[in-house]
């Protein structure tokens, strides 16, 4: 793999950047247009030893195997020099930014597609993936403490954490806290749900709607696991972007699994959430400059309080 047909690159506008991955838009020589993401170790593929995983699933075939009305964007991916580079589908226009709120009926649509995901590959889960035990403590503070100062995102989240010492009841201070310096327990309990393909990063700007698929992108954190953690993590990080309340989304959950939907594994999963973003909501809580931000987000922080309190129960 290459990247000598390429004779115009240009930043892509509204990449967070926050993994240390750059991402462009880049025009070839036949005059076609591509999207292109290079990473030379971001902060993912530090803390998961992720030496191509996405890649992987690209060039084993496993990502064509997706069921019908679900698409990747991929298009290549393999090593220029020292760094990974994905030649992906430009999908401008489709793309789910931080600005867009979704529908009732997007979201189970986004939903229905991860379940047929989680289905399809239920009984024939892809090599490669990342283990489960490795993706649930990406964001622990033990994780990030081996990136040091390299990246500005540990730092961040400790500071997320000190407010959440802060604003949180004390007992569930004191088990988010236990659970970050042994996550061994609840490793055990998702680990004794069936497993499946999780995308294990299902969040707006690695979704795209077009008329015929909802489109996913970025397969780094792909996971052999339980595919509940994808709904979890898109409820934890995008719950203010869709004009439903959290008992809507809940419900939508329990829509799109039919009937293989567990409760207590979502209960379980819920209680990862706290533990893995815990320190966003609290960050917010504490700092967001607009009170009314503030007030939201403290809501949302009691709500998965709340969550944490009924699972550890």
């Amino acid at each position: 793999m290459t990247l000598d047909d390429v004779v115009e690159s240009t930043p892509l506008d509204g990449h967070d950047g926050r993994s240390g991955a750059t991402i462009e838009r880049a025009v070839l020589s036949d005059g076609s247009r591509v999207v292109v993401k290079r990473s030379t170790g971001d902060l993912v593929a530090v803390v998961t030893g992720d030496d191509g995983r996405e890649a992987r699933l690209w060039s084993s075939g496993a990502l064509d195997r997706l069921p019908a009305g679900v698409g990747h964007a991929v298009l290549s991916a393999g090593r220029v020099g020292d760094e990974m580079v994905t030649r992906m589908r430009d999908l401008t226009g489709h793309v789910l930014t931080w600005d867009r709120t979704l529908s009732a009926a997007e979201v189970d649509r986004i939903f229905a597609a991860a379940a047929t995901v989680h289905d399809a590959f239920a009984s024939a889960v892809p090599e490669g993936l990342c283990a489960l035990g490795t993706r649930l403590p990406v964001l622990y503070p033990a994780t990030l403490a081996a990136v040091g100062e390299s990246h500005p995102l540990p730092a961040l989240v400790n500071q997320g954490w000190e407010c959440f010492a802060e604003l949180a009841p004390a007992d569930i201070v004191a088990e988010v806290f236990a659970t970050h310096a042994d996550p061994a327990p609840l490793l055990a309990r998702l680990a004794a749900a069936p497993k499946t393909l999780a995308h294990g990063d299902f969040t707006l700007p690695n979704l795209a709607l077009t008329p015929d698929e909802v489109v996913l992108l970025d397969w780094s954190l792909a996971t052999e696991g339980p595919g509940v953690l994808d709904y979890v993590c898109f409820i934890a990080s995008c719950a203010s972007n869709v004009d439903m309340d959290y008992a809507g989304l809940l419900a939508a959950v329990r829509r799109a699994c039919g009937d293989s939907h567990d409760e207590e594994t979502l209960r379980a999963a819920l209680y990862w959430g706290l533990t893995e973003l815990g320190w966003n909501k609290a960050l917010d809580a504490a700092t967001h400059p607009d009170p009314a931000k503030r007030a939201a987000e403290r809501a949302e922080l009691d709500w998965w309080v709340a969550q944490g309190r009924a699972a550890l129960a």
